[in-house]
């Protein structure tokens, strides 16, 4: 399984190419209303994202699969209860949240995540999650970090940001339970793999949609 995991961690790693948007909020440069644009797409994100992980426990609801994709979507659940206090930091109404506009690109993300959820394999997520929780967690480290250090918010503010920069190692041993069980009963590799550079790559474009034409 090991094999497995390095292998789509060397095909994320190819196509990687940083992070502008927080390169930006690290150097203090992100514009206040683009921190309300973070807020508005990470909501209707993770809003997507915890229906998605609900969804493959009722496609997988046997364990291994069932106990983590439920953790995960109760997970997103905390998230997004922890998301409503960086909304408010950064001065967002729910009228103002329902009325925002999504950038389509990084809504692809959650899209694809939906898309896995009602077609592809448990496995395929247990993967993607294993490959990419590194990138991923460094990525929301350094953001709290940034807004912390930069714009002056507090922990409470960025506690969405602190939950998804450490994940528990019981989660990740329940994905790896996950990824064995579903090449031993015949999952394709290869679309597992493919799932998680994917998964890598439309993460990229989010944060890339939210850094476009800042200077």
């Amino acid at each position: 399984m090991g094999d497995i995991v390095t292998r789509a961690k060397t095909e994320i790693a190819k196509q990687a190419t940083g992070n502008r948007f927080v390169d930006l909020l690290e150097a203090g440069t992100v514009p206040e209303e683009r921190l309300r644009w973070l807020a508005a797409e990470l909501t209707r994100l993770v809003t997507s994202d915890q229906r998605s992980q609900a969804l493959l426990a009722s496609r997988f609801p046997a364990p291994p699969a069932g106990d983590l994709f439920l953790t995960l979507a109760q997970g997103e659940a905390e998230a997004l209860r922890l998301l409503g206090d960086f909304t408010s930091a950064v001065g967002m109404s729910a009228a103002e949240l329902a009325a925002y506009e999504p950038l389509p690109l990084a809504q692809a993300y959650p899209a694809y995540l939906t898309q896995v959820a009602v077609h592809g394999s448990s496995g395929a997520m247990a993967l993607a999650l294993l490959a990419n929780v590194d990138d991923s967690g460094d990525t929301y480290a350094r953001v709290a970090a940034a807004l912390r250090g930069r714009y002056g918010m507090s922990e409470k503010a960025v506690g969405h940001f602190l939950f998804f920069a450490e994940t528990p190692g019981e989660l990740l041993d329940q994905a790896g339970e996950v990824l064995a069980a579903g090449l031993a009963n015949g999952e394709d590799p290869d679309e597992a793999v493919r799932t998680a550079r994917i998964v890598a790559g439309l993460e990229t474009a989010f944060w890339d949609a939210l850094a476009e034409g800042i200077a």
